[in-house]
């Protein structure tokens, strides 16, 4: 509470004080029924004599602004919320109109909403939502007590100014990015607070609005919103059942964004004869490749694929990867890893941005990683998302009105309906049957947008509430088509 007392006026301070407090009371900082702050904790606060705010709280008593609770302190009067909303009698002054003072966005294109939170419905398919029970947590609290031990905790709390945890990234060296084939020395990465931040980060970098950048469609609409705040115009490039339809002449393209492990959001893979046209026009047309590999742990039937950065000779493909996906959302840390002078670019903007993800994360992350905690974490999740994936694909199979190609990993599923079927209305329609499903329409850039498609996460959905949900879902279809 912020009082104002004058020493050196004629009125006792005490009065001061009582004035004060009726005022935050009538004002509304206080509320009916709060408890506030101890005589001995408010006279420490104010440098008063604790005799002085005993005097006050006393007559704020005898008037009836405060009650004593015996054995906890006083309170707010319950009885004055009937007179505590008094109608001003000043009139307010004006607003401040800040859309004027923050200026125009240029940004129209449709944002992805996440699902109002709807506790207690049966089935939720939701993209992007996390099963906590998977959560390594007993692992994360023990790197996190190591991290806090006297030997990391100078790393762990302090200022890193711009550099990133030594111990974090030589564990991505070694234990992290060679399963993806690719081998860097350290000055080759940054740290960043999740993939989006460091897609953020490299649009910063490297766009304006002369630039063109290539994107998926349909594909992920934040990153559009990335690149067309930065002023970048953007040229949709259709997916067909082997990723991204490359076109054979690319050059008035700069940049080329592509998510080719699980393609966002069908899931699909690209090819490699596909991914090996896209890096030789890269180098024959001088554009950068944006590699997003957001779920590339998240595989199910046959081998991985080498990421685009494994089969990069020339450093043309920028690589965004994050831990967001197998272990929370919520924790914010992934990485970039590309050559090193645009890596020491981002590392200054990122600077002056947000200084460096907490120290604390990072080297917790890096502990985890070494003990074996990771890995062995990503084996148990797979494990358990693969058995959510075989169960979605067979109840899609037997309950979904139309074919669906199945891809070989991911977290969701997308299911695209016949000509004239509407998504939109269809997700509208299953909430009515407790079933949550996201419409695809928003994944699109073209528009008007097609509104056939459905998207249904099932990482965060219970094993046993797959089937009879999709079998919900399945009559809802049936009644749209």
């Amino acid at each position: 509470m912020l009082v104002q007392l004058d020493p050196v006026s004629p009125e006792p301070l005490y009065r001061q004080l009582r004035k004060a407090i009726t005022e935050a009371i009538e004002s509304g900082q206080f509320a009916a029924g709060q408890l506030l702050p101890s005589s001995r904790a408010l006279a420490a606060d104010l440098d008063l004599s604790r005799n002085t705010v005993n005097m006050a709280y006393q007559e704020l008593m005898a008037e009836g602004f405060l009650e004593s609770i015996p054995r906890v302190g006083y309170a707010v009067n319950s009885d004055l919320r009937r007179y505590l909303a008094k109608p001003s009698l000043t009139k307010a002054p004006p607003g401040i109109d800040w859309e004027d003072r923050m200026g125009e966005l240029t940004d129209d294109l449709p944002h992805l909403v996440r699902p109002p939170e709807r506790h207690g419905e049966p089935y939720a398919f939701v993209v992007g939502e996390p099963d906590v029970s998977l959560f390594p947590t007993r692992a994360w609290m023990r790197a996190t007590r190591t991290a806090m031990s006297d030997q990391h905790i100078a790393s762990s709390l302090g200022d890193r100014f711009d550099t990133d945890d030594p111990v974090l990234v030589e564990m991505l060296r070694r234990h992290v990015l060679p399963s993806r084939g690719i081998n860097v020395p350290a000055d080759e990465i940054l740290i960043t607070m999740g993939s989006q931040n460091g897609l953020y980060l490299v649009s910063r970098a490297l766009l304006d609005t002369k630039k063109r950048v290539a994107v998926e469609e349909p594909g992920y609409p934040d990153a559009r919103h990335i690149f067309r705040r930065h002023g970048a115009r953007l040229v949709p490039i259709p997916i067909d059942d082997q990723g991204m339809t490359v076109p054979l002449n690319l050059k008035p393209i700069d940049m080329v964004s592509v998510t080719p492990s699980h393609q966002y959001p069908t899931n699909v893979t690209l090819s490699v004869g596909r991914r090996q046209q896209l890096l030789a026009q890269a180098d024959s047309q001088d554009f950068l490749i944006i590699e997003d590999d957001y779920d590339s742990e998240f595989r199910y039937h046959g081998r991985p694929t080498p990421s685009l950065k494994a089969l990069d000779e020339t450093g043309r493909v920028v690589y965004l990867g994050s831990f967001s996906k197998f272990l929370a959302p919520g924790l914010r840390l992934g990485y970039v890893v590309a050559d090193a002078p645009l890596i020491a670019r981002l590392r200054d903007l990122r600077r002056y941005m947000l200084r460096h993800p907490p120290g604390l994360l990072q080297r917790t992350m890096g502990l985890m990683i070494e003990a074996g905690d990771y890995v062995r974490s990503v084996r148990r999740s797979r494990h358990a998302l693969k058995d959510k994936w075989e169960r979605c694909v067979e109840a899609v199979d037997r309950h979904i009105p139309w074919h669906v190609s199945m891809p070989t990993g991911g977290l969701s599923l997308w299911l695209s309906g016949p000509d004239g079927f509407d998504g939109v209305a269809a997700a509208r329609d299953a909430l009515t049957e407790g079933v949550v499903v996201e419409a695809g329409n928003v994944c699109y850039l073209h528009d008007p947008a097609p509104r056939n498609a459905i998207r249904l996460g099932f990482a965060g959905t219970r094993a046993e509430a797959i089937e009879p949900g999709i079998a919900a879902l399945g009559g809802v279809l049936r009644r749209h088509l």
